[in-house]
């Protein structure tokens, strides 16, 4: 039996829910206020702090969908199961339910709500080490369910551990951690590859096994003497890849004929005229740009524009290869404003926004798109001639030639080979990695400066910036009126950016007047202050909310006396005056209609 996405969120939903679980809203593709990651990357980010002790505004179950990217994954795309964007499903127990009810209910929505096959699964749990007993009770729970013995496979902390530290030995002390137990679906029509090993098992790399979930259990805290104690109140944390379940749900190891992503690859298929099957490089091509174009365009529908850095970079990266592949498939123009409707097709009742700003993803993505095509035209020259006098170091000359042009290496390599010229793939890889690493360490030192603003080393100057971005965000209305909307905001220790939208072009004199009510509102000394709130009734009294989050029934409101209500999970200061001096220095326009302001 098949699903389609949406049968798998209504029954992902309904049964957690019966199970007395609350919904908590995805947070954005790109987190807001947090300067520690670009990205969103797994359905427990935004339960970290929950999951150390914070107490939760929706309880001690709960659940919920979230859409992630991983940048690291980018060169991975284009086999049958990477990909970049992906959505966790997950559900919590914040020091409720623990091992027993957790497989249990898992076992059961595998099984009885998708009704996968029994002898198609094959869990994995903790083997010990030698601080940690073997997870013995998993084990033995899931024998209870069922599951034969020969379907139990034993792993070591390199697979089936989870602390943020990683194996139990990189752990500092205090830090909480614990053993998880995966499942696994075994898809039988897939024949083993012996280059992955003499025996199959579900951790293979070969294909035949795909993870569809794994439950953690956060149950010990380390010790000063290393070794490590129970913990009081233990947790449950569990994650499983929509994508995956549905080719679970379909028998098919290539994840691309999934309802989230074939979509996509019909609409390539219809525009190049090939067949998705044709060859592996083409199959390969359309992989890279139903990949691609989702992720694209699901990143650009939470704000982000393409540029040389932070998400921008990964945006225009996505493009560019979307426009590289396309090429390839001989598609040479309006790449993605021919995809983009795919993926409002798959997404418009669950991603609204994609739809609702439609119409200024693809002018901007067009943009970029033939900004592109320009790059490789005006690159092909320099190319040509750089081709004809031979090269020891083909690495260096093709990292050279894209922070020069931004002409992609993999599209140099591929007209080397045009050329007959031979370059050993792996050494021209690594020889690459090897630059960009020397190139990274160089300018590390900036980066580290910009993303210090993590918690724990900066809080109290990230807190103050922190409570300024509300005051600047009020003050914004004060001036520009009601139409404008917050678009994100980053915050270091050396500074804070805010992004909007605004129909009215902000003056120089409305920047003025803004820096002059953040001022007096500082100097007023206002108390600051939350309170813990139905949505409802916050958003009756006017609170001011992030366009695009959602939020939960019971939400945190912070109140900078009666000048600001916004919706926040917080920290902030006491009172204003603790902001102390801040100073506007930059305003730009980054899109249309979209505005940035720096502050310190």
């Amino acid at each position: 039996m098949s699903f389609t996405h949406l049968q798998l969120r209504k029954l992902f939903s309904k049964f957690w829910q019966k199970k007395g679980h609350k919904l908590v809203p995805p947070i954005p593709l790109v987190p807001k206020d947090d300067p520690t990651t670009l990205f969103t990357g797994s359905g427990m980010q935004q339960l970290v702090p929950y999951l150390l002790g914070e107490p939760h505004p929706q309880g001690v179950k709960l659940y919920n969908i979230q859409p992630c990217f991983r940048s690291q994954d980018v060169d991975e795309v284009g086999d049958n199961r990477h990909t970049t964007f992906f959505e966790m499903t997950g559900n919590w127990s914040l020091g409720d339910y623990f091992k027993e009810e957790q497989l249990e209910w898992c076992w059961d929505f595998f099984t009885q709500e998708l009704a996968l096959a029994k002898n198609k699964l094959y869990v994995t749990v903790f083997s010990g080490s030698k601080s940690l007993p073997r997870d013995s009770e998993s084990a033995s729970i899931w024998k209870k369910l069922g599951v034969a013995e020969n379907h139990i496979f034993y792993y070591g902390a390199d697979k089936n551990w989870w602390s943020r530290a990683g194996i139990p030995e990189n752990m500092p002390p205090g830090e909480p951690g614990g053993p998880d137990s995966e499942v696994f679906y075994e898809f039988t029509q897939v024949q083993h590859n012996p280059e992955f090993g003499s025996k199959c098992h579900p951790n293979c790399d070969c294909g035949k096994f795909l993870e569809i979930g794994n439950s953690v259990f956060m149950q010990y805290q380390k010790q000063k003497d290393e070794t490590f104690k129970e913990l009081p109140k233990k947790n449950v944390d569990f994650g499983g890849g929509l994508e995956r379940i549905l080719a679970a749900l379909i028998n098919n190891p290539d994840m691309f004929k999934i309802d989230v992503l074939l979509p996509i690859v019909k609409y390539a298929e219809d525009i190049c005229g090939e067949k998705y099957k044709k060859d592996e490089a083409t199959t390969r091509a359309m992989r890279i740009l139903a990949d691609h174009m989702r992720s694209a365009a699901l990143i650009a529908a939470d704000g982000v524009t393409p540029s040389n850095k932070d998400q921008g970079y990964f945006l225009r990266r996505l493009l560019r290869k979307m426009v590289r592949q396309g090429k390839y498939l001989g598609i040479d123009h309006h790449i993605t404003t021919r995809l983009f409707p795919s993926i409002v097709d798959i997404f418009k009742s669950v991603y609204p926004q994609v739809e609702k700003k439609q119409k200024e993803i693809i002018e901007m993505f067009e943009m970029e798109e033939e900004k592109f095509r320009k790059t490789l035209e005006s690159a092909h020259t320099i190319v040509e001639k750089i081709i004809q006098k031979p090269s020891n170091n083909y690495a260096l000359v093709a990292f050279d030639l894209f922070q020069s042009t931004g002409y992609p290496p993999e599209i140099f390599l591929e007209d080397l080979k045009e050329k007959n010229i031979l370059v050993d793939i792996k050494k021209f890889n690594s020889a690459y990695k090897q630059i960009f690493a020397k190139h990274q360490k160089v300018s590390k030192k900036g980066a580290e400066k910009k993303f210090k603003g993590g918690l724990a080393d900066t809080k109290d100057q990230t807190i103050k910036y922190h409570t300024a971005t509300h005051l600047l965000h009020q003050a914004l209305f004060d001036i520009l009126g009601d139409d404008i909307r917050q678009e994100g905001s980053n915050i270091t220790a050396d500074r804070l950016r805010f992004d909007f939208y605004s129909p009215k072009i902000p003056s120089q004199n409305d920047i003025d007047k803004l820096a002059k009510i953040i001022d007096v509102k500082i100097k007023a000394k206002i108390p600051v202050s939350f309170k813990i709130i139905p949505k409802e009734k916050a958003l009756k009294i006017g609170a001011r909310a992030f366009f695009r989050e959602k939020y939960p029934a019971l939400v945190k409101i912070y109140f900078i006396g009666n000048y600001s209500k916004e919706f926040c999970g917080g920290p902030h200061v006491v009172n204003t005056k603790e902001v102390g001096k801040i100073s506007i220095f930059k305003f730009e326009k980054i899109g249309n209609n979209l505005y940035r302001i720096y502050a310190k």
